[in-house]
């Protein structure tokens, strides 16, 4: 068992956004560089050590949706901007009751093409993974596929092409196709995390931002079956 998953388990809480990370990593995961701060100090430091432009959001176990919560500020470009940003939302959740644990402070990514991968319960079936493309494809149209784990390579390959904006994967008017052997790969490592970890009860990752060559997930959100904490 992941150590991010232990300390976890043992607090009785879902994973903290750096946890995640950390899990993710452990199987090979692409997640962008980071660091969890304290201080407003120790995040211009981090920003400076990661290079600029960043991404700073709030760690807290009562925060779920971080955006929705005020919790994230993205694009900042000098000492001062990061400062303030922790500044701000820390500030911002102190004053709806959350516990903070701190700020995580990861570079921008540059843009790709954004795809959700998922992981949920199903109560008949069991673990179900789901995948599709970012923004108002998932939002509105619902344009998802689903298979039962575990994946074999081929189930993982079959998941991206049923989609139905699969051809915005292969790069139309002039954009780059995405690497599909890094998606397949990425949709055998949930599959993998969900078999050998079944203390997760739900995973989130939106969005994955695909590149023509590699990935990497920008958001994490991984749920555990809810136990009292150990003592």
């Amino acid at each position: 068992m992941a150590l991010a998953l232990g300390r976890a388990i043992q607090e009785g809480r879902n994973l903290l956004e750096p946890e995640a990370y950390e899990l993710l990593a452990s199987y090979g995961v692409s997640v962008p560089p980071h660091k969890l701060v304290s201080s407003a100090e120790e995040a211009e430091a981090a920003a400076t050590e990661i290079g600029y432009p960043v991404v700073t959001k709030i760690v807290s176990p009562d925060i779920l949706h971080k955006t929705e919560a005020g919790g994230v500020l993205l694009n900042l470009n000098d000492a001062a901007s990061v400062k303030a940003a922790y500044g701000q939302i820390t500030e911002h959740a102190r004053q709806g009751k959350a516990a903070v644990r701190g700020v995580l402070i990861s570079r921008m990514a540059p843009p790709g093409t954004e795809v959700i991968v998922g992981l949920t319960q199903d109560l008949q079936f069991g673990p179900v993974m789901m995948f599709g493309l970012g923004g108002i494809f998932v939002e509105v149209y619902q344009d998802v596929s689903f298979r039962l784990i575990p994946l074999a390579e081929r189930d993982a390959a079959a998941m991206i092409h049923e989609i139905k904006a699969f051809p915005l994967l292969q790069g139309v008017r002039g954009k780059k196709p995405a690497d599909l052997k890094a998606l397949t790969h990425l949709l055998l490592k949930v599959s993998q995390i969900a078999q050998e970890n079944p203390e997760i009860s739900e995973m989130d990752l939106n969005p994955v931002l695909v590149y023509e060559k590699g990935l990497s997930v920008v958001d994490a959100r991984v749920l555990l079956h809810q136990r009292a904490p150990t003592a």
